[in-house]
């Protein structure tokens, strides 16, 4: 919900780092994967009860996933290859974060976190499941033109999903707590979303039915003559 409003107030903070790491020749798809290796420490960090240290590693992956990103359109190379290897690094991030908070405390955390990967899944699927036939249609992505996949919206999206992570370092004792009200949220983002890709795409079926009509209508006629 939060991401269209966000993206464009952080884009130009960024700039003047990816102009330094353009200069030092790094590329996008290094900063990728040297992104996710610096968000997966969090799990060994949680499970430690290392909380602001594990904040830290989160905070980095996700200030170099938004530099992976811009880096690539400074160099001129934005690609599918590294679009998709960024949203698979992502997901399993994000699935890894929960993963952690289990591991802290198995016996507390376990089944909220084990709920909150559920709706993960949901919302992954959902969102990339969409992108396929939006990529195979050509499907208008006005707020997030500049993304190498269709970026399908939601009640909970990045923004969100980060807040909140950040909300379980800071309170690890309310984790359980603060993992089933996102699940709810984000819950309602699944719905909304297949909801909304199904009729979305139902109408574009639709609408290339009746552009296709009249052309079969013509020859036809041309025939009967």
């Amino acid at each position: 919900m939060l991401d269209k409003y966000i993206t464009p107030v952080i884009r130009p903070l960024l700039q003047p780092i990816v102009s330094l790491l353009d200069k030092r020749q790094v590329t996008a798809d290094q900063l990728t994967v040297f992104g996710f290796i610096i968000g997966m420490l969090a799990v060994p960090l949680l499970a430690l009860n290392l909380w602001y240290f594990a904040l830290t590693a989160i905070v980095l992956n996700r200030i170099l996933d938004g530099l992976d990103g811009a880096l690539a359109r400074h160099q001129n190379n934005s690609t599918s290859a590294g679009g998709f290897l960024d949203i698979c690094l992502d997901f399993l991030f994000y699935a890894a974060i929960p993963l952690g908070f289990a591991l802290a405390n198995p016996e507390q955390n376990a089944l909220a976190a084990a709920v909150l990967l559920a709706v993960f899944i949901g919302t992954g699927s959902s969102f990339l499941a969409f992108a396929i036939p939006a990529e195979k249609f050509n499907l208008d992505k006005p707020q997030f033109a500049y993304k190498s996949f269709y970026y399908l919206n939601g009640l909970t999206e990045g923004t969100e999903t980060i807040l909140i992570f950040v909300a379980f370092c800071l309170w690890p004792q309310y984790f359980s707590e603060l993992a089933y009200a996102f699940a709810f949220f984000a819950g309602i983002t699944i719905v909304t979303r297949v909801y909304g890709g199904y009729h979305t795409l139902k109408a574009h079926n639709l609408d290339q039915a009746d552009v296709a009509s009249p052309s079969t209508d013509t020859e036809i006629s041309g025939a009967d003559k």
